[in-house]
């Protein structure tokens, strides 16, 4: 089982801190070593993690994971598909979200990324650098979605970091 890097780790805490996120979501849980770095630093913000994995044995490792750190209290754990969890998702209910899931999937999910990521909210994607062909289709769809600042960050296995524009492009045409 591949864990995110220290460095990344250190990255996602950073994030989370520096933007106020405390609605914080994961999707791709793994056995649950990334989830400790979001939560660790949400709970230090009065914040909290959602994290989505649809493997039942990758659900069993992190919730043992998560009872161990006594970081239990700041996190979900959501044992679902995450392209029917997103969909399922609210508008804007999320300021940050961390995905290192299914990367084949993630040109289709976008819509849904974008929709419930707040105005300001980051998006971070892991291994932009490391699978940079099969992470391709949605680094086209971001960089090209004129709502969202975005750049490669030389972190751990390179992270994309997407930014969602504060105010939607209705209300910039009103503001000028």
């Amino acid at each position: 089982m591949l864990n995110i890097t220290r460095d990344t780790g250190q990255f996602l805490a950073v994030l989370v801190r520096a933007t106020a996120a405390r609605r914080v979501l994961e999707i791709g849980t793994s056995n649950g070593y990334s989830t400790l770095w979001l939560a660790e630093a949400a709970r230090s913000i009065g914040g909290a993690v959602t994290t989505v994995e649809a493997a039942d044995y990758k659900v069993g490792l992190a919730s043992a994971t998560f009872t161990r750190s006594g970081l239990s209290p700041f996190i979900t754990l959501v044992h679902d598909d995450a392209g029917r969890f997103l969909r399922r998702s609210d508008h804007g209910a999320y300021d940050l979200v961390f995905l290192d899931s299914e990367r084949p999937e993630y040109p289709g999910w976008w819509p849904h990324l974008r929709r419930l990521l707040r105005p300001g909210g980051v998006l971070v994607v892991d291994n932009a650098t490391s699978h940079s062909e099969e992470m391709a289709p949605l680094v086209a769809l971001v960089t090209a979605d004129p709502g969202f600042a975005t750049c490669v960050v030389p972190v751990g296995n390179g992270e994309l970091l997407a930014v969602k524009d504060a105010l939607d492009p209705p209300s910039r045409k009103g503001a000028q």
